[in-house]
């Protein structure tokens, strides 16, 4: 009578399951040894109980360490290969969405020139023709508000010009008026003494009697 299939699940009863655990773990062993011996490979087994004991087996026992190195050796190698193919992938896809949508803009670009039309329908071309509006009516918008600031700083500079012209102005006239209230010569110069005055007069006097002092 053939032995009935075993259920895989944890065996509630603690003696069960330790006696379990000890004929399986000496199977597992035994095998891992059978292996290593009629194959020639390396193979090294770790098994820890419940309570925490360790149980291993290694094809060459001074080497459990030197096996677990390779081992992740390997498995940094293998994740490093799938992270660079999957990285590969993954550029490779971005590459061909960037290029899908480089075509479509091209297409687009040429579509706003006037090119490549004939495959368009009625309403694609209604929809270009308002984008083209839009466009147009957007570009003479941004113009005119250039065109506006660019009057508002001439008149500011005007302003400013003027500004600078009225003080200017100013400061011209302060120094006029200021040189005309400045005599131009000492007043001693312009205003004759009397007695000088009075000499010339007696002098004329003598002169039209025909007498004619000693002292000219």
């Amino acid at each position: 009578m053939g032995r009935g299939k075993v259920e895989l699940k944890r065996i509630e009863n603690k003696i069960n399951r330790q006696v379990t655990f000890t004929k399986r773990r000496g199977g597992l062993l035994k095998k891992a040894h059978e292996l290593s011996v009629l194959c020639d490979v390396e193979v090294a087994a770790i098994i820890f109980s419940a309570p925490g004991r360790l149980f291993e087996f290694c094809s060459t026992p001074s080497s459990m360490l030197k096996t677990i190195e390779r081992y992740r050796s390997f498995k940094n190698d293998e994740f490093k290969a799938t992270t660079s193919a999957n990285e590969t992938q993954n550029n490779y896809q971005e590459y061909l969405k960037l290029k899908a949508r480089v075509d479509c803009l091209e297409h687009y670009r040429n579509n706003l020139l006037g090119e490549d039309l004939e495959p368009l329908s009625i309403n694609e071309l209604e929809q270009l023709e308002n984008q083209v509006e839009m466009s147009v009516k957007q570009i003479r918008s941004t113009k005119m508000q250039v065109m506006i600031d660019k009057l508002c700083d001439l008149n500011r500079k005007e302003q400013i010009l003027q500004d600078a012209n009225r003080n200017l102005r100013k400061k011209v006239q302060e120094a006029v008026i200021t040189v005309a209230a400045e005599p131009s010569q000492p007043a001693g110069l312009l205003q004759r003494s009397p007695i000088n005055d009075r000499s010339l007069q007696i002098g004329a006097s003598l002169m039209s009697n025909g007498f004619i002092p000693g002292w000219i």
